[in-house]
């Protein structure tokens, strides 16, 4: 019986999320694990007069890439992803694994050339339509200490697909957003204060965006770029960072004028160092932001969901979003999120502007 979740989820990423639109063509990416959702993408672009090109492979590949790939295959980009890149008018991207720890032995360095490597084609398709989201696996919803069942609700209510009409729903929250937004408009300081933390950074002259499911999908955040050299104090993270197979956990950064100077973590350091040594950018801040979703509530190992947690901030290292006016350049981009619902606040030019995971 087929769950009508599904169709709603196609129909809210194909006319919402990159609006397709006839004679477009539209890649379509992700495992095999993700055939329920990618098939239904497939129909929808279908309706919507598009040319899908889908790109679904089996699970294990990334895996057996990072294991038995030469030099070449590192550093260098085959002709096709240029080609793809640029053919291409939009990307749907579907993350769906079956072992979230299966790249927990690659060898880092390697993880950070490959990602140096595909920055040119990365950029081409960000300047393009994009989307980016997950469908439910039992993998996820181990990590997330649920059944699947409980999980693919948690899903889709984040991405608010019990609603009758989500699309309608999400346009809601945009006008909420930039409400906030407006209130933020002219801002010069930020200051996050939370246990182990005091944290100042300069937004001004920056441009903070809505997240509204036409990137992120669920979405549910406000978030710019910080002046590159402004970033000053201490920050301790209250979750781990999950990438790669890893779980990176109770990091402490330390910033002055703007670079990292003390990065620790009590798991897996030496892994945080490494990215951090990836490029000149990847010590300094390249994105701020403010969760708005309240439908997320809990912390599940993917930050795809938990940067969207209502009443949490986080920060990115490494590249900035040029809508934002940043201007931070990396091959790095990671979130690391910071939990204010107790004893957290944030201010805006002195002013109180949220406490407690709240907004004042």
């Amino acid at each position: 019986m087929a769950d009508q979740r599904i169709e709603n989820f196609a129909k809210l990423l194909v006319r919402y999320s990159i609006y397709a639109q006839k004679g477009e063509t539209i890649g379509v990416e992700g495992p095999d694990t993700t055939a329920p959702l990618m098939e239904a993408v497939y129909e929808e672009l279908l309706r919507a007069g598009a040319f899908p090109v889908i790109r679904m492979s089996p699970v294990g590949l990334t895996e057996i890439f990072m294991k038995n790939g030469q030099d070449l295959h590192f550093d260098q980009l085959p002709k096709f992803e240029r080609a793809y890149a640029k053919a291409v008018d939009g990307t749907i991207r579907v993350m769906g694994s079956n072992n979230t720890r299966a790249l927990s032995g690659t060898d880092p360095t390697r993880m950070a050339r490959f990602a140096k490597t595909r920055k040119p084609v990365r950029k081409i398709l960000l300047a393009k339509k994009w989307s980016l989201t997950l469908f439910p696996t039992q993998a996820y919803a181990q990590d997330a200490e649920m059944s699947l069942r409980e999980f693919e609700d948690f899903v889709y209510r984040a991405n608010l697909l019990h609603l009758e009409d989500p699309v309608a729903a999400w346009q809601a929250e945009e006008r909420k957003q930039k409400n906030l937004i407006s209130k933020l408009r002219n801002a010069d300081e930020i200051r996050i204060v939370g246990p182990g933390t005091d944290l100042k950074m300069s937004v001004k002259g920056r441009t903070f965006i809505p997240s509204v499911a036409t990137h992120n999908v669920p979405s549910g955040e406000i978030f710019t770029g910080p002046v590159e050299n402004s970033a000053e104090g201490t920050i301790r993270y209250d979750f781990p960072v999950c990438e790669g197979g890893r779980e990176i956990d109770g990091i402490r950064l330390v910033f002055k004028k703007g670079l990292v100077v003390e990065a620790t973590a009590e798991k897996n350091q030496d892994y945080l160092r490494k990215m951090l040594d990836m490029d000149p950018g990847a010590k300094r801040l390249g994105e701020l932001g403010i969760g708005t979703n309240y439908d997320i509530q809990r912390f599940i190992k993917n930050i795809l969901f938990d940067e969207k947690i209502g009443g949490t901030i986080h920060l990115a290292l490494g590249e900035s979003y040029a809508e934002t006016g940043g201007k931070n350049k990396s091959a790095l981009h990671w979130d690391m999120i910071k939990d204010l619902r107790q004893d957290g606040a944030l201010y805006v030019d002195g002013k109180l502007f949220q406490k407690n995971g709240k907004f004042v």
